[in-house]
């Protein structure tokens, strides 16, 4: 099994920036990919970002492209997602996602989730 763990969030003013932190353990050998995704308040769950377990692979959702960076370091099992130039519609609970190869990549580990609050 593998567990994550979040850390990062907080309160920040728009336009301002925070970095979101993932730490993967357990059998990370297994992993495929990680992602992070987002729910707002009366929300569905967003998908805002992934990248491929060795980094290759990068994809982020078109409402935060150019603003947050998703990245990896492999040797300490974490990813991390770099949010710059922050709106206030990007307040959400962040969840760090573990994706396994079942057929299709399947997001079926979380974290506990990171506050992101962006006061206008």
């Amino acid at each position: 099994q593998v567990q994550l763990v979040e850390s990062g969030g907080g309160l920040v003013q728009a336009g301002g920036s925070l970095r979101l932190s993932c730490a993967a353990s357990g059998r990370t050998t297994d992993i495929a990919a990680m992602a992070w995704f987002r729910r707002a308040p009366g929300k569905e769950r967003e998908f805002v970002a992934s990248i491929t377990w060795g980094g290759s692979t990068k994809y982020q959702s078109d409402s935060v492209k150019g603003r947050f960076t998703i990245s990896g370091d492999n040797a300490k099992n974490m990813i991390f997602l770099q949010m710059n130039s922050l709106k206030p519609e990007d307040t959400a609970a962040y969840y760090c996602a573990a994706g396994f190869m079942r057929g299709a990549i399947t997001w079926s580990t979380w974290g506990q989730g990171a506050q992101v609050t962006v006061s206008s």
